[in-house]
This record gives C-alpha cells, structure tokens and sequence, in this order.
C-alpha cells in the first residue's frame, strides 16, 4: 500500500476534512483519507496506482489549495 502525503491550504474546520475525505474516498483504489485541518495535511493510502493530478482537481475544485513542496 503506498501513502500520498499533501499540504492543502484553506481547511479551517472539520466539515473540510470531511468534504475531502468523502470526495477523495469515492476514487476506486483509494483505502483511507485523513485529513487534520490545524496542520493542514491530507493522506491518502491507495491499493493502486492513482494519477495525483486527479487528487490534484479534486481538492482544486472543492476550493482548497495543494501547497507544492
């Protein structure tokens, strides 16, 4: 299994974690979705190879912001 560790921008309270966590949840190989809003990060652990753009769009077009290392 392989962990997608990203730093989004704009969640300020946990109905953000969940809109994330419910939209991203949906993706087929997807397995869990945390999400904190205090520090900003998102994990994801897939069971297969999933394009992170299409994260990317996700989590762009619920209005949050992916912050690029």
């Amino acid at each position: 299994m392989k962990e997608i560790n990203l730093k989004v921008k704009g969640m300020h309270c946990e109905g953000c974690e969940n809109r994330i966590k419910n939209s991203l949840s949906a993706i087929d190989g997807i397995v869990e979705v945390s999400a904190n809003h205090s520090n900003g990060s998102v994990i994801i652990k897939v069971n297969k190879e999933i394009e992170l753009d299409n994260i990317k769009e996700i989590i762009d077009d619920l209005g949050f912001e992916i912050e690029e290392n």
